[in-house]
């Protein structure tokens, strides 16, 4: 059996929405299809640099605060920036997003830390936007399953 491929979740959430749809991306990402692709889940607090060294691709997830992704998530960056820069570069990422209002300040200023990580985005961000779908929530399953297919396959 081939070596197994490491993905990371890190995502945060306050009022339980982001929790929701990290829960349909985690489902996506350990779907019975997929062996070869170990799923690590971390919260935005306690997610480690050795956590983003032992994965070979990413989930983001984060509430948009304000215009901006969630403090914990900016905690997180700002934990794992400097001890990770320059050493995983080229490896994929991908984000969700419950956003209030429309993301953009939240999408923008993950994009700005994972190019200066030189880690690159290979899905579009999964990003739910006022009132909560429940039925949407099969896009963040399809988005996990999506990235570790992806890892497994080699395709990222």
């Amino acid at each position: 059996m081939p070596t197994p491929k490491h993905l990371l979740i890190v995502y945060h959430s306050q009022s339980g929405s982001t929790s929701r749809m990290a829960e349909a991306v985690i489902r996506g990402a350990r779907h019975a299809d997929i062996d070869n692709v170990e799923v690590r889940v971390r919260d935005a607090l306690e997610a480690s640099e050795d956590d983003v060294l032992w994965a070979d691709g990413y989930l983001f997830g984060t509430p948009e605060n304000f215009g901006y992704m969630s403090g914990a998530l900016k905690y997180f960056f700002d934990r794992i920036y400097y001890p990770c820069l320059d050493r995983i570069g080229g490896r994929p990422y991908s984000l969700f997003v419950r956003a209030g209002n429309d993301g953009t300040g939240a999408l923008t200023s993950i994009a700005r830390i994972t190019a200066g990580l030189a880690i690159r985005e290979v899905q579009e961000p999964v990003l739910f936007v006022g009132d909560f779908a429940e039925s949407r929530l099969v896009e963040c399953e399809e988005l996990g399953m999506a990235m570790a297919a992806g890892l497994d396959a080699g395709i990222f």
